[in-house]
């Protein structure tokens, strides 16, 4: 196995035990609620029904990115160790920490020479953090630190995110959905279904009536793509919406024969932050993604 290192954030949306069992450290955003700042990391510091439950109440929180020192202290240790890094950022179509880590490689490179490589994932949420798992699962099997690079490149975009929300709230403290649209979104259980584009962005493709259509659609376009032999990575995130999350997968099991598995895991406070309760997401492997 190449000696290196692979690294990303808190925002991959797995569980922190995950990290510790394949051996991936992370650096955690933050985020601050009723004037204290917690880490995003998978609830330690501040459990997810919790977390959601006083979003539901009306807290606001407010995100923050991982800074430029935050990632050298991750990278370092690492390099010391005479290894290298590859990181693997959250999408730079969502957030701007992709750049915070350059500029901590570019300095940490200076010192040490050519160490860390950082990778924009243009994925988000436990769709960045599968393109995590299968970039660990190729360095187990041997693969070099740059054979995994260039895998990277050629296969992100066929991270594939489908998700929708039954809770609007958050879209609309955000400036995400205006308030006459919410209302009525509301009013009417719109669900919008949405991805992330080609580019790593979030895009809204259409307005489904009702959370049991909307989880029928993301089903149903997931199932057109792959073909019932599908027996690849499927994950599932939700915001405090898990009974959701659990009709999804049945859904799911027992349209493809051959999938093995499929996980939940919880949207993690910086993401969360944006999306509110009642938010589900699917993602799995599949096609280029299209969406510009």
């Amino acid at each position: 196995m190449s000696d290196y290192v692979i690294t990303c954030c808190s925002t991959a949306d797995l569980t922190d035990r995950m990290h510790k069992e394949r051996g991936i450290p992370y650096a955690c955003f933050t985020f601050e609620a009723d004037g204290k700042t917690y880490k995003d990391d998978y609830g330690i510091s501040y459990p997810a029904d919790k977390f959601f439950e006083d979003i539901r109440n009306g807290m606001m929180p407010i995100t923050s990115q991982v800074n430029e020192e935050a990632y050298k202290e991750l990278f370092e240790p690492i390099i010391k160790e005479g290894k290298e890094v590859l990181h693997i950022c959250l999408s730079s179509g969502i957030s701007g920490t992709y750049n915070s880590a350059v500029l901590a490689a570019e300095d940490l490179n200076f010192v040490y020479g050519k160490k860390v490589h950082v990778v924009d994932s243009l994925c988000a949420s436990s769709g960045y953090g599968m393109l995590v798992i299968m970039a660990k699962d190729n360095q187990d099997k041997g693969m070099s630190l740059e054979e995994n690079l260039e895998w990277i490149e050629e296969n992100k975009r066929r991270i594939i995110h489908w998700f929708f929300s039954s809770d609007l709230s958050s879209f609309i403290r955000g400036g995400r959905i205006s308030k006459t649209a919410g209302f009525f979104g509301s009013v009417l259980q719109i669900c919008p279904v949405m991805c992330v584009s080609d580019a790593g962005k979030l895009e809204v493709l259409e307005k489904t009536r009702t959370k049991k259509k909307a989880s029928r659609q993301i089903v149903d376009n997931m199932i057109a793509e792959v073909g019932p032999d599908y027996d690849g990575y499927c994950y599932i995130c939700n915001s405090a919406c898990l009974e959701d999350a659990e009709n999804i997968k049945k859904m799911l099991m027992e349209a493809l024969p051959k999938l093995k598995e499929v996980l939940i895991f919880n949207i993690g406070g910086v993401i969360g932050s944006h999306t509110g309760p009642g938010t589900i997401a699917l993602f799995y492997y599949g096609k280029k993604r299209v969406v510009e």
